[in-house]
């Protein structure tokens, strides 16, 4: 069964177009609206009747007014306006299993099975790297056993920094497959191709930033063994390529999920990837670290080791280093500082310090952020259940709730939970009914 050609559908050349592929990476949908308008004389009304939208809605967005979040609409746009789903962090959309497998298709997720996975797994051996060009026009694909450029990991290296901001938008059970292609295809690069030992060692270490990436998404959908698994396996690689910062951050994944079970074991390995990383480490991968280490401290309740792994991180990220700083990375900065030290304070029962600098970090984050935002929420809705400011942390939870709506994490909801339990012994309080209520949508 084939569907109908939509009337709204970009023109290939339109793909191309630097300005389109930008919005298109960022989910700036609203900029995709108005370039398709501008410049390929497509209406918001066809666009609108295409991606199962209101027109107001498509005005809105092109004006600079809201955001599009949830997986569901992304891939209407997605099929309404043809945009090939690896663009959009998705898996090949229905068009495109009737075409010939791209290197967009081949990229985008692991062999499946039957005649499928055979034709995946023959087109693999022979165009390997055209599969990991898709968004890098300058990669020119070569054949399975080629010799590979020693530019190309810093290439590829790109391509998942752009990738990795799928995850500020989407939940692990979105980006698990995504982000597990990436690493199969390069594993697979690695296995197949040949090359010198210096850019070996680059695509080892491409190898474990992808194994990171592919990990994190895991453990936020659940999948906590495939976590470990892809955590393990990127600590061997970064430290098969001789990248101390990567091998560190690898540890710091894995002290992250063990925290869960086994607190002391999980404060062992967060020391650990602080000693892998070393002291020559960029900054900011030192402030993330010490951040980590922070946590696990404040679960084993050591208020004073937690302090001293907080105020390290404040003075890394306050370093001036001409280090280059490395994309995975980037994301900690002052605001996410503040909130894992409200985090920390609230996991040592300290509310009085927890509440205002939770307030303050989480009024300056972006609630398009919906899937992170909802979960630091409910640190805050505990800290004020601690301090006894039960309808403060009924409205917290319920902000929570509606954030973490169609986010495919399993986590904010498990966090959600035990702040509901423990609001049931109030529910004849309005605002606490009234979160009760929403609870069971």
């Amino acid at each position: 069964m084939t569907a109908p050609e939509s009337s709204a559908a970009l023109p290939p050349e339109l793909l191309h177009h630097a300005e389109i592929q930008a919005a298109i990476a960022c989910h700036d949908f609203g900029s995709v609206f108005r370039i398709a308008r501008d410049l390929a004389g497509i209406s918001y009304s066809k666009i609108a009747a295409a991606c199962d939208m209101k027109p107001e809605r498509v005005g809105l967005l092109a004006r600079g007014e809201g955001s599009v979040t949830t997986f569901e609409k992304i891939a209407a746009i997605s099929d309404g306006l043809r945009i090939p789903g690896h663009l959009l962090g998705l898996a090949p959309r229905w068009r495109e299993a009737h075409q010939p497998l791209s290197a967009a298709a081949l990229a985008m997720g692991p062999v499946g099975s039957g005649e499928e996975s055979v034709e995946r797994r023959d087109f693999f051996k022979t165009t390997v790297l055209t599969g990991l060009a898709v968004a890098l026009p300058d990669l020119q694909p070569i054949a399975g056993r080629g010799r590979v450029s020693s530019a190309l990991p810093e290439q590829l290296r790109e391509r998942t920094a752009r990738l990795r901001r799928l995850d500020n938008i989407l939940g692990g059970g979105d980006t698990f497959r995504v982000y597990v292609g990436e690493y199969q295809a390069t594993k697979g690069l690695i296995r197949e191709a040949s090359y010198t030992e210096p850019t070996g060692r680059a695509l080892l270490s491409v190898l474990a930033e992808q194994a990171q990436q592919a990990g994190w998404a895991a453990f936020d959908c659940g999948k906590q063994s495939e976590a470990t698994n892809l955590y393990e396996i990127s600590h061997q690689a970064a430290t098969e390529a001789g990248d101390g910062p990567l091998a560190g951050n690898a540890l710091a994944f894995l002290a992250y999920q063990r925290v869960n079970g086994d607190r002391k074991a999980g404060l062992e390995i967060a020391v650990r990837s602080c000693q892998a990383a070393g002291p020559a480490a960029p900054s900011s991968v030192r402030a993330l670290l010490h951040e980590r280490h922070a946590w696990a401290c404040s679960l084993v309740g050591d208020s004073s080791a937690t302090q001293a792994a907080l105020s390290a991180a404040e003075a890394a990220l306050h370093e001036r280093d001409d280090t280059p700083q490395p994309d995975w990375a980037s994301w900690v900065d002052r605001v996410e500082l503040m909130i894992m030290t409200g985090r920390c304070w609230t996991e040592l029962g300290r509310p009085l310090r927890a509440v205002p600098v939770l307030e303050s970090a989480l009024d300056q984050f972006d609630d398009n952020n919906a899937r992170d935002k909802s979960l630091y929420l409910t640190w805050l809705a505990e800290a004020y259940l601690q301090g006894g400011e039960i309808e403060e942390a009924a409205s917290v939870v319920h902000r929570s709730l509606d954030l973490a709506a169609g986010v495919a994490s399993v986590r904010p909801r498990q966090r959600i939970a035990p702040a509901l339990h423990r609001l049931g012994d109030h529910r004849s309080a309005p605002a606490v009914a009234a979160v009760l209520e929403r609870s069971r949508d």
